[in-house]
């Protein structure tokens, strides 16, 4: 385990050749938002560094906040997109294929925390899964070929989904979408499973691209801590014991680059783990590959009034 001030010297010493394009999906919160500042930071505000969510007026904060870059070819922006519907996600990444060149980073961490069962959303997904499965899985798929061109170019080319490596459970192949049985600790242990072999599937076809999953470990994001006034004592308690989102996005951008090509399964240190607590067969990652797909088809052709 690296200490955070070894980490953030390794991170320091980012420094590309070229001109880095990031893309931070559930940029404006939480742990997307902390490595949107790193990421900012480190590159001294020379990147186009997007950011993808809901809260407009939290991205222009962020964006205020970093640094005044010194090449004109530098940009950051804020694309909105409520990344609950998969025709949303869709609408998005369409837009950005059309306008950017590349993509050198694409880091996911779009999330939800609720106590409810299964709450679907009008396209028929549950929203649980959506945020953490689904909806990246649509956001890979569909600009992976700006990845692709960013690798072509000899650039750095890595996706990240910033989830729970190591914390997943058996894949049920009699009920690949929790449609029969669902219960929040299934559905907790379901989406790293289906991001594992979600990677490993790309890892197979595109050996050259840098996939990497990763586990942050207990931090104190806004998804976390408690709103309700009768709760908030309980604040001092999660903040006593979980990271910093600054320092936990110091451990996420260490395992983004320090992986080079392949699949990387991290944890809350940056440490590659390796297929620890690894769980999915051959047959089930392309049983699960195959049930991403059709499910986002599915969804896509809902008609929403």
């Amino acid at each position: 385990m690296p200490a955070l001030a070894a980490v953030r010297a390794a991170n320091a010493a980012f420094s590309p050749s070229y001109f880095p394009v990031a893309v931070f999906v559930g940029g404006t919160s939480g742990i997307g938002r902390a490595c949107a500042e790193a990421f900012a930071r480190y590159t001294k505000g020379n990147a186009h560094i997007v950011i993808v969510g809901r809260n407009k007026s939290a991205a222009d904060e962020i964006i205020a906040s970093f640094p005044t870059p010194t090449k004109p070819e530098a940009k950051h922006e804020f694309v909105s997109c409520d990344v609950f519907l998969m025709r949303n996600i869709q609408a998005t990444t369409a837009s950005l294929r059309e306008r950017l060149p590349k993509i050198n980073f694409l880091v996911l961490s779009p999330g939800l925390l609720n106590m409810h069962g299964r709450d679907e959303t009008a396209e028929g997904i549950d929203k649980r899964l959506g945020l953490h499965y689904y909806a990246r899985w649509k956001f890979v798929y569909d600009l992976l070929p700006l990845v692709r061109k960013a690798k072509d170019a000899g650039e750095d080319a890595k996706v990240m989904s910033v989830l729970a490596a190591g914390h997943g459970g058996p894949v049920n192949l009699d009920d690949l979408g929790m449609k029969k049985s669902y219960n929040l600790a299934k559905a907790g242990l379901t989406s790293p499973t289906y991001t594992d072999l979600m990677f490993e599937h790309y890892t197979k076809e595109i050996p050259d691209i840098a996939f990497i999953h990763a586990w942050p470990g207990m931090v104190a994001t806004p998804l976390v801590l408690a709103t309700h006034w009768a709760l908030r004592p309980l604040n001092y308690l999660i903040k006593a014991i979980a990271r910093a989102p600054e320092d936990c996005a110091e451990y996420v951008l260490y395992g983004l680059f320090q992986t080079e090509k392949g699949f990387s399964r991290r944890n809350e240190n940056g440490d590659d783990i390796g297929n620890s607590k690894h769980y999915g067969s051959d047959e089930d990652r392309e049983r699960v590959w195959e049930h991403s797909k059709e499910e986002i088809d599915r969804a896509l052709a809902v008609k929403i009034d």
